[in-house]
Formats: C-alpha cells, structure tokens, sequence
C-alpha cells in the first residue's frame, strides 16, 4: 500500500528537478537559435554555415569538459544523500581548480587551436573566413563557460535549479539582445554574433557566483581550499577516475557531433545550412529532454549516497516514464510544425528546401533518442562512468560503420546513421543496468 505514495512522491519530486531544467535548458537553447535566426535574416548562406561551423568548433572544443558539470552534480548530490555538508564545499572546491587549470591551458593553446580545429571541419573561403572571425572572439569565452559547468553543476546537485533558471533566462535575454542589436542594426554580422555570446556568458557567471557564494556549503569551499583532507590522494583519484571516463566519452559524443558536421559541410553551404537550423530544432527537444538527465543525476545520486535501491529503482522507472511521454509530445509537435519552424530561419529558398526535406529525421528523434538521455542521468548520479563509456564506445564504432556503408544515401544516411547511435547507446545501457543495480546497493 506504501508503493504508490511513494512512487507518487518520486515523480513529483522528478517533476520540481526536471520542469526547471528543462526551462533552462530551453533558455540556454536559444543561443543557438537566435544566433542563427539573426544571421539568416541577412540571407547570406556561407555567413550563416560560418556560424553553424563556428558553433561547432566551440561546442567540440568546450564539451569534452562537460564533464565539470555532471561530475560535480553527481559529487554533490552523493553527499547531499549522505548528509555531509562539508563534502560539497570539498567538491566544488576540486571542481573549480580544474576548470581554473583547463581555461588557462585553452587560453595557451588558443593561437594553433583554432586554425587546426577549421581543417578539420573542412571550412574552405568564405566560410572558413567568417567561421575564424567568429571563433576567435567567442573563444575567450571558454574559461568563462567552464566556471559556468561548475556553478551550475553544483547548484544542480543542491536541488537548486530554479536559481539556474533565473540566471539562464537573464543571460538569453542579454544575449538576444545583443544579436538583435550587433547584427541587425549595427551590421557587425558573425562578429556581433560571437560578441552577443561572450558578453552574455560573462553575465551569466556573475550572476551564478553571486548565488552560490550565498549558500552555507559554498562558503566552506573556501576553508575546504586551504585544507589538505581536499587535495588527499584518494579524494582527487575519485575525482580524476569520475572525470576522466566522462570526458572520454564526452570526447566521443562531441567527436560523433563534428563527424556530422563535417559530413554536411561536404555535401555544400546549402546542405550544411539546412543541418544547422535542423540541428538547432534537435538540440532544443534535447535540452528539454535533459531535464529528465538532470533528475535522474540528482535523484539516483542521492539515492547511491544513502544506500537505498529502492529509492533508486523509483527514480528510474519515473524518469523513463515521464521522458518517454515528454518525448512522444515533442515528436508530435515537430511533426505538425517542425517544417515550418524550420523554413523560419532563413531566407534563401534552397536552404529552406532543404530542411523540409530532411525535416523527417527531427521528428523522429526525441521519441527514438529519449532513454539514451535518461539512462546518462541515472548512469552518472550513481557513478558508473565505466560503463557508460563502455556503451558509448560500442554505439561510436557503428556510427562509424554505418557511415561509410549508407554513404550512397546522401544527407539522409547521415541523419540514419546519427539516429541509430542514440538507440544503440540506450540498449548497451539497459543490458548492463540490473547487474551494476545489484552490485552497487546492499543487500536488504
């Protein structure tokens, strides 16, 4: 009789972690959205893949450190469970050191990085010009958004979304803002849309630093700095074991991201244009569907910290559940009004063909792609990095394998192969779920 309230319980909490998540992921997607609604306005379409390929080299070069944020939400949340306070100080104490290390390297690294990251996406003339203009000004807000990952993270883990929200929603609105005035009323083109994104991430983290210097917990990070229990051997090993199967597989999900890029770029501006506005479409579904990601971290995370298997398994079956219902609604909203939203963003009328025609694979993606996103989550909160490195290593080798045998198909076997990696990753994960349930909880 008591499984019911507390399956209820569960999903409502779900709900109060995924609701404002989703929300700021929604914010944080219109960065992109707006970045390439305002420079499709100019109907320029080699300024408009400039800014596709651009945004990609930002997002391949920053996500691998993805990792500041999940870890550091997994950290928290683990000893949020546990009821030690003074863990979380420790943890977003370790989690800034890195970030601080990683932009300082980026910032050293930056004159070769950024020429050597433009021939490997195949940007020739024009565009190559534009996408150089365009990453050598955003890239100086690399150190900045890693000390976002932190921040965030370790509000997240503290059941703290809603203030993230807050500051996403000032932050995209400084940013829109910004593109509206820079590009379509000075005429700075892809530099205002570089300078609208790191003026706004700046925003952002003085708005973020200001909330959790606030908090109790965060306050002790500066005692937990000074202590040597912080830099101990064995709490740095956990850190670094936890950081490094994320980033490696981080590196493998942002690798997949460029593979595809780079494959569209191939097929010409026009092709390249349309995969950008249609990516935009998917990664908006994916940052709403995130919010169930980022439930499962915080939940089963703090689920891990108290030993409670059955906490955990509730946690799961409400995340898959109510991903998979949120995941049918947006396939069904893109299935009405994906083409035209699409067409919405640019002005030149091949571009806009294109997308109708490759609308299809957009549509299918939240529903197919929902478990992956949610299996990450509960992967994560519990700290099996391992494995899931391990099923993304094998959903990564059919990716590649299936873009060279649908290469015949054009544009469409690339979104068929970008599909099925999605569905691959979520089975691996499922098979390997009941043996490491079973391995990590005691026995009740």
């Amino acid at each position: 009789m008591s499984e019911t309230p507390a399956r209820t319980d569960t999903a409502r909490l779900l709900w109060t972690i995924a609701l404002p998540a989703m929300l700021t992921n929604v914010a944080t997607a219109l960065f992109g959205l707006a970045d390439m609604w305002a420079i499709g306005r100019l109907g320029d379409a080699p300024a408009q893949g400039a800014v596709e390929l651009g945004a990609k080299y930002m997002m391949g070069l920053l996500n691998v450190f993805n990792f500041l944020r999940t870890s550091t939400v997994a950290l928290t949340a683990q000893g949020a469970g546990s009821g030690d306070r003074a863990a979380q100080g420790q943890t977003l104490a370790r989690a800034m050191a890195v970030a601080l290390g990683i932009g300082g390297l980026l910032l050293m690294a930056m004159h070769w990085a950024i020429p050597i990251g433009l021939d490997l996406l195949e940007a020739r003339d024009q565009v190559r010009a534009d996408a150089q203009l365009y990453i050598g000004i955003r890239y100086w807000a690399g150190p900045v958004w890693l000390g976002n990952c932190v921040l965030v993270g370790w509000l997240i883990g503290r059941r703290l979304v809603r203030h993230v929200l807050v500051v996403e929603i000032t932050a995209n609105a400084v940013h829109i803002t910004l593109d509206l005035l820079l590009v379509l009323v000075a005429h700075w083109g892809v530099a205002g849309v570089a300078f609208a994104t790191l003026g706004s991430e700046i925003l952002k983290f003085a708005l973020l630093a200001a909330i959790v210097l606030r908090q109790p917990a965060a306050r002790e990070a500066f005692a937990a700095a000074r202590s040597r229990a912080t830099w101990h051997r064995a709490a740095l090993a956990r850190l670094f074991a936890l950081n490094r199967d994320l980033f490696a597989r981080t590196v493998l999900l942002t690798a997949a991201i460029l593979i595809f890029a780079r494959s569209g770029a191939q097929h010409g501006p026009v092709t390249l244009a349309a995969n950008g506005i249609l990516f935009q479409l998917f990664m908006l579904s994916t940052l709403i569907l995130d919010g169930f990601e980022s439930a499962s971290q915080v939940l089963c995370g703090e689920a891990r910290g108290a030993d409670d298997r059955a906490r955990f398994t509730r946690a799961i079956r409400a995340a898959l559940l109510w991903g998979g219902v949120t995941g049918l609604v947006l396939t069904g909203i893109y299935a009405l009004a994906g083409a035209p939203l699409a067409a919405g963003f640019s002005t030149d009328g091949t571009v806009v063909a294109a997308t109708g025609t490759y609308v299809v694979w957009v549509i299918a993606l939240p529903l197919v792609g929902v478990a992956s996103f949610v299996l990450d989550g509960v992967f994560v909160g519990a700290g099996w990095t391992r494995a899931m490195l391990g099923t993304m290593a094998a959903a990564m080798a059919l990716y590649l394998l299936l873009l060279w045998l649908l290469h015949p198909l054009g544009n469409h076997g690339l979104w068929t192969a970008f599909t099925v990696f999605f569905v691959v990753r979520a089975l691996g994960q499922f098979l390997v779920l009941p043996r490491l349930t079973r391995r990590s909880f005691s026995p009740s």
